[in-house]
């Protein structure tokens, strides 16, 4: 709880008429014109436009590059020839996965971010030393991020024996949700793969957010299976699927049927609009109401060289790969790289209106579509009412 007083004149939140903004105990105190300065420190919006914080729901902050020297990228194309060059890596690079994730964090807030979901690998290799890691960059950054860690198997769960009781114990330790990861494809036994994660999400009383890379049928055979146990354990609400490539690759009738089930259930789908493969149907999924949101994904890793950490670019990138032109469309992806990630992440006072959370970044652009089209700085970011980043600079 932060007990500073902040008042900004003269912005435009989501590109409405120009308000003053009053920011106390971290909240946003009050909204309009002429509102009393007395003992606030003040600044000057200068007619920018005000975004909510934005989300990055899904990343993988344990394994980024960035920071360090530059590395040439080595993985074969297949899936499981990244996830052995990133295993060969992690041993020969010995890079702290604290270190890491601070550096990625900063970039994060210097971009506008306030909240990230992060993926962390949980293995036999490593054991839990990355959720360790995190755990600490979640202390040390708690005043400057919302931050929630997802428990990741990212070798493979039934192929690796250990593995379920190291995310049991990860959950023990403070991660806030049990992952998976393809359970077709990788551990090549799906029913096994899903009744664990199922299972340690029912006893610990977690959500779930499983990787699904799987196409074609044998996605929306893991993708029935999913919803099978959604279902049955009554976890609507609790389950998010991310990247779901399948869901691009479907016949129409099958994708309906799929979209309805998704409704009742209250499945989330994640998508970051990847350039290599076909990717859910964002605007069909949204306006049926499934809820969406989105997120970087790797940032400069061992998976690839690209990333930034912005979700204005993001945004900007799910739009391209769309074929997305209308302002309205455009509006559609910022508000799932933003209210849709904070839906996911169960925020209760997210937002820009009287009373929420103080999160929120400034920036000089007309639209949220000229935001995204033109990525400006960040002139301001506040977490909770506090000044996080200012002028591209991240101050914590």
């Amino acid at each position: 709880m932060h007990n500073n007083s902040l008042l900004i004149r003269n912005v435009r939140p989501l590109g409405r008429n120009a308000t003053d903004l009053l920011i106390r105990n971290g909240k946003i105190a009050a909204q309009g014109t002429g509102l009393d300065a007395a003992e606030t420190e003040v600044i000057n919006g200068a007619g920018q436009l005000l975004l909510p914080g934005l989300v990055d729901a899904h990343t993988h902050i344990d394994k980024t590059f960035w920071g360090q020297p530059w590395q040439r990228h080595q993985a074969g194309p297949r899936l499981i020839d990244k996830i052995e060059n990133e295993r060969r890596l992690r041993r020969e690079l010995n890079l702290s996965a604290e270190v890491q994730s601070a550096n990625q964090i900063r970039q994060a807030i210097r971009m506008g971010t306030t909240h990230i979901r992060t993926h962390v690998d949980v293995d036999t290799e490593i054991g839990l030393s990355s959720i360790e890691a995190v755990l600490a960059s979640k202390e040390t950054f708690g005043d400057s991020m919302t931050l929630q860690l997802v428990a990741f198997p990212q070798s493979g769960l039934m192929i690796r024996p250990g593995t379920r009781e190291l995310l049991e114990a990860a959950i023990d330790a403070g991660a806030d949700l049990v992952g998976g990861i393809d359970p077709g494809a990788i551990d090549r036994d799906p029913a096994g793969h899903l009744d664990c994660i199922f299972d340690i999400a029912e006893r610990k009383q977690v959500g779930i957010d499983i990787h699904l890379h799987e196409a074609d049928q044998l996605g929306a055979t893991s993708i029935e299976l999913i919803l099978e146990r959604t279902r049955a354990l009554g976890m609507q609400g609790k389950v998010t699927i991310s990247h779901a490539f399948c869901l691009g690759m479907l016949p129409d009738a099958q994708l309906g049927e799929l979209i309805t089930q998704f409704q009742a259930l209250d499945i989330t789908i994640m998508t970051h609009g990847p350039g290599h493969i076909a990717f859910p149907p964002i605007k069909r999924l949204y306006e049926a109401g499934v809820k969406i949101c989105a997120g970087s994904d790797g940032i400069r890793d061992a998976w690839g060289p690209y990333g930034n950490a912005d979700m204005l670019e993001r945004a900007m990138l799910m739009g391209f790969r769309s074929n997305y032109r209308q302002d309205d469309e455009l509006e559609m992806i910022l508000d799932i790289c933003s209210f849709g990630g904070a839906r996911v992440m169960g925020e209760k006072n997210y937002g820009l209106d009287t009373g929420c959370s103080a999160d929120f970044v400034l920036v000089d652009a007309q639209t949220p579509t000229h935001a995204i089209v033109s990525r400006p700085p960040r002139s301001l970011v506040c977490k909770a009412g506090r000044i996080v980043a200012r002028n591209g600079e991240c101050l914590v």
